[in-house]
């Protein structure tokens, strides 16, 4: 079994900047992907980046340019560093980890208010 524990949201101006972290653990496999989804109320659960073990990066859109996911490998951590902040960035924003021995985990989420 698998936890995620995120943390680094809050409350931002317009153009801000904040860091979410997550860190897993439980029984970990070397070869998994790490990620962050966001969510808002009323809508389906968006992809927003996400990195494999092996460094390979994917970023929605909307993001691309603004954010950067890292990772380290050797405390099981995820990052997303986000900069230029809009208020339709709002959202509750959850850590992801899936691999083929572990199955898919999520964290509990973590709310990201972009706003005056």
């Amino acid at each position: 079994q698998v936890q995620l524990v995120e943390s680094g949201g809050g409350l931002v101006q317009p153009g801000g900047s904040l860091r979410l972290s997550c860190v897993a653990s439980g029984t970990l496999s070397s070869s998994n992907t790490m990620g962050w989804f966001r969510q808002v109320p009323g809508k389906q659960r968006e992809m927003v980046a996400r990195m494999t073990s092996a460094g390979s990066r994917m970023y929605d859109d909307s993001v691309r340019g603004r954010f950067t996911i890292s990772r380290d490998i050797t405390e099981n951590t995820v990052y997303l560093e986000m900069n230029d902040l809009r208020p339709e960035d709002t959202a509750v924003y959850y850590c992801h980890r899936i691999s083929l021995s572990e199955g898919s985990s999520w964290g509990q989420g973590i709310q990201v208010t972009v706003s005056l």
